[in-house]
């Protein structure tokens, strides 16, 4: 998973109303309801059946740190799927989003121009079409270049040309990304 896309899923996930399970137990339990039984789960988390079984029963009750891990990570990633759904529409369809990013941003201009790449931290409003266009490259499961793309020409569009207003055919290269952070 690149930076791109685990900022658009960490953005996702502050729309949650209610934390996740805290306990290894809990976490456990959802989980088998969620897969549906304790083979699956211990299929993805890389663990015997027998062991999913001692941590529902509760007896287990501290997992180790890499399967605490995986197991906080798997359940995060299943948790409130329709709340995550309401937050992405929503996003895409009325309020957009707000990255706060710092990266260098080169451009493909005019020979001639003075256009060198340079660190910049920018934190801006992306429309919703922008905000549509990334959720639905990441469903797709378009790579981090590909996200990283549309990030900057969404980031060319707004701050460098200005909605159409200034720099025409100016075309924003997004590299050297520090970080990469959305808001719903």
């Amino acid at each position: 998973m690149g930076i791109v896309d685990a900022g658009l899923h960490k953005a996702v996930q502050q729309a949650f109303t209610r934390p996740i399970p805290k306990s290894a137990r809990a976490q456990m339990r959802y989980l088998v309801k969620q897969l549906k039984g304790t083979r699956p789960v211990a299929d993805l988390l890389g663990v015997s059946q027998r062991t999913v079984e001692r941590y529902v029963k509760d007896q287990i009750r501290q997992p180790r740190a890499e399967l605490a891990q995986r197991l906080e990570t798997a359940v995060r990633e299943r948790w409130q799927p329709r709340v995550r759904e309401r937050a992405r529409r929503q996003a895409a369809t009325t309020t957009g989003l707000v990255i706060d990013t710092r990266a260098r941003f080169g451009f493909t201009a005019a020979p001639g121009t003075t256009d060198d790449a340079r660190i910049r931290h920018l934190t801006l409003a992306l429309p919703p079409h922008h905000a549509a266009r990334l959720f639905d490259a990441q469903d797709t499961g378009a790579g981090e270049q590909q996200l990283r793309a549309l990030a900057a020409e969404a980031l060319g569009e707004v701050y460098f040309r200005d909605g159409g207003r200034r720099a025409a055919g100016l075309e924003v290269e997004f590299t050297d990304v520090e970080h990469v952070q959305f808001d719903l």
